[in-house]
């Protein structure tokens, strides 16, 4: 790992000109080095954010104008909703639409996520590369160890690098990345103009995830697979949602305040992504856009028995 630079500004050379780094909010070392890693990953040109928030703000800047129309999957992360809606007032428009299906035909902007948060359902990737708009993906659950959407028909992919990226809970930091110089360029300059660069602390602890990444993630899925197969068996949990890959769970109880306080190993909170498991009701932030009794697991590296003992005992007795 190469040193942290947290040098806010550089000098010019001896001629007085600019080098590659002027002043920490247009770019910096650390920075730089964790978009040409995860770039590699993705196979495009990354560009990190202080958080996947501040790369969705980025995208919006970026591809809408008064009048577009973004067609945002259904179950998404509720605050992509809630931020794409903040727009609405200077003429965006956003409609939801069922990712499982075509997308509406006259959206601009298809907004995909791969898969939904907390639903986990996927989108139809043959009916998102015959849509003529520009596609966005949400690329958060699967990370590049499981999705390159570049390769499926995305246009730009979103990350909040927070989750698994990072995968330690100890950086709030976002990234997007696209192959197309013109968009990379327009992301670049809302970055700069709206002051949404990631900390070069936070940059490099995502450069540092990204070496664990392949290794953690598969361990997480592993775990994961094996942890929806006992709750899938369980009556006591009447719905599990895994898409098959990754780490994270969904799954509905009858009572879920007192299935997620119950748990010990499992920590009880907010987030995804981390080494260490996590749960919460995710109703005390959506509402009655989900079930009541949707729980959000998220698995990290513990041993598969301990958390399966830890479930156990929370879900109560038969």
């Amino acid at each position: 790992m190469q040193p942290i630079d947290r040098s806010t500004v550089w000098p010019y050379d001896a001629q007085g000109q600019p080098g590659p780094f002027v002043y920490q909010r247009y770019a910096h070392p650390t920075g730089a080095e964790a978009e040409r890693a995860l770039g590699e990953l993705e196979g495009g040109d990354a560009l990190v954010f202080g958080s996947g928030t501040a790369a969705m703000t980025a995208c919006v800047f970026a591809l809408c104008r008064p009048g577009t129309t973004v067609a945002l999957a259904e179950g998404a992360y509720f605050g992509t909703g809630v931020t794409l809606k903040q727009f609405e007032p200077w003429g965006l428009e956003v409609v939801e639409y069922d990712q499982t299906g075509p997308p509406p035909s006259a959206a601009d902007v298809v907004w995909i996520e791969a898969p939904a948060n907390p639903v986990l359902t996927v989108p139809d990737w043959d009916a998102v590369r015959a849509h003529p708009g520009v596609v966005v993906c949400d690329s958060t659950i699967s990370t590049p160890v499981f999705l390159t959407a570049l390769d499926e028909g995305a246009d730009v992919v979103v990350h909040s690098g927070t989750k698994f990226l990072a995968g330690h809970h100890d950086a709030l930091v976002g990234a997007t990345v696209t192959r197309d110089e013109a968009l990379k360029q327009r992301l670049y300059d809302a970055r700069l103009r709206l002051g949404l660069s990631a900390a070069p602390d936070a940059a490099h602890s995502l450069l540092r995830g990204l070496k664990t990444l392949d290794a953690r993630m598969r361990r997480q899925t592993e775990t994961a697979a094996e942890l929806a197969r006992r709750l899938e068996a369980d009556p006591r949990v009447l719905t599990v949602r895994y898409p098959g890959f990754s780490g994270l769970i969904s799954f509905d109880v009858a009572d879920a305040p007192a299935v997620e306080t119950a748990t010990k190993l499992i920590r009880n909170m907010t987030s995804l992504g981390g080494v260490t498991s996590s749960m919460e009701s995710r109703y005390r932030w959506e509402g009655d856009r989900i079930p009541k009794g949707l729980l959000r697991l998220s698995v990290g590296l513990e041993d598969v028995e301990a958390l399966w003992a830890d479930l156990d005992k929370a879900l109560g007795p038969p």
